[in-house]
């Protein structure tokens, strides 16, 4: 891992600022919605070996091909069209292409000195479409910075004979996760997002990171941290139930707490609706489309996913509504419908002064 990036001298423009105070004023107002999938969208573009490389990446010395962050690289165009798709579809945010843009992901691809570059111009795409949507009809569009989760984790071992291995550090994840949330911001990213987290010590040292460089900036920027629950357990990969997790998260101040993939929206609706009754912010979703089939696609409807996300809304659950695996603009569009008109979640408030902890599981003392 190459030593920490000097942040730079950023500042929150005023137009930025603008944003950021619009983006309060609609989330208090109505239900937001996120746009659905990428890779899924990227997929059907039947890139090449040639194609992910692009004319810069020519002679790059390993293979590139499934490296879809490196496209805002060498296929703008391409990340741009499915921006535009789901802008259009009637998304208020619109999440930039850099799930694996993070030093520790790309360095699958010996690219780990090109993250940072990923992530600004993955943003800066993300950015000129926002901006061109609100031109054309002058609601406001938000640019979400994506950050998943890379593909290690500090608290799980890579070997099963071996319980105390780790393949990454938490300071390794704070840099990385750090660096790329500098690329983002510089790009113009409005939010932020941690999203699939499944180990919660990786989302942790992501917070830190991201605290950091606030800190250094003298600003913050709204940040989403969304947690991911693998089966009907209702426990993260980590093994933290979701009280846990929230317990693990709050003090990070999230400007909205999240669920995505993993589950259908069949499957999410409990754990969507625990989380309402517990977070003291708002709450946003993003399922996938059901669950994957045998040929691992997914066969979950338009007008099937809207129904189930139409009614967690009616139910009261919902700020943020979204769509993950599987998904694509038809889904955002159906989603759009179902959700106008309906009022935004009341965010609860718990005044009671008690210490809350969480391990695997969550502890309450004092009332």
């Amino acid at each position: 891992m190459s030593p920490v990036t000097a942040a730079p001298a950023l500042s929150l423009s005023t137009a930025a600022a603008d944003r950021i105070e619009a983006l309060h004023l609609a989330l208090a107002e109505r239900i937001l919605v996120l746009d659905g999938a990428w890779g899924t969208l990227i997929q059907g573009y039947r890139l090449d070996e040639a194609g992910f490389r692009g004319e810069r990446f020519r002679d790059w010395p390993v293979d590139l091909k499934g490296d879809t962050d490196l496209l805002n690289l060498t296929r703008p165009d391409i990340v741009r069209e499915i921006h535009d798709r789901y802008l259009d579809a009637g998304a208020d945010i619109t999440s930039t292409n850099t799930f694996t843009a993070t030093r520790i992901a790309q360095a699958d691809y010996r690219l780990e000195d090109y993250a940072r570059e990923i992530n600004r111009e993955g943003a800066r795409i993300a950015r000129e479409a926002a901006d061109a949507a609100t031109a054309r009809d002058g609601r406001p569009r938000w640019v979400a910075g994506s950050l998943g989760p890379t593909n290690r984790a500090a608290s799980i071992s890579p070997d099963v004979n071996d319980p105390g291995a780790r393949n990454t550090t938490f300071d390794e994840l704070r840099e990385a996760y750090r660096d790329a949330a500098i690329g983002l911001l510089e790009g113009g990213a409005d939010i932020l997002v941690v999203e699939t987290i499944f180990d919660t010590l990786n989302g942790k040292a992501a917070i830190f990171g991201i605290d950091e460089l606030f800190e250094e900036l003298g600003y913050r920027v709204p940040l989403i941290l969304s947690g991911t629950i693998v089966d009907a357990s209702g426990r993260t990969l980590s093994g933290q139930t979701l009280e846990a997790f929230w317990i693990s998260i709050r003090h990070a101040r999230p400007f909205a707490v999240s669920l995505n993939c993993s589950l259908g929206p069949e499957q999410l609706r409990a754990y969507v609706g625990e989380l309402s009754r517990m977070a003291d912010v708002p709450v946003a979703a993003y399922p996938n489309a059901g669950l994957p089939n045998e040929f691992g696609g997914y066969d979950e409807t338009p007008e099937q996913m809207a129904a189930s996300l139409g009614a967690w809304a009616r139910d009261g659950l919902l700020n943020i509504a979204g769509s993950c695996c599987g998904s694509g603009p038809d889904h955002t569009r159906a989603i759009v419908a179902a959700v106008r008109g309906v009022p935004p979640r009341r965010i609860p408030t718990d005044e009671r002064h008690v210490m809350r902890l969480s391990g695997l599981e969550a502890v309450e003392v004092g009332a």
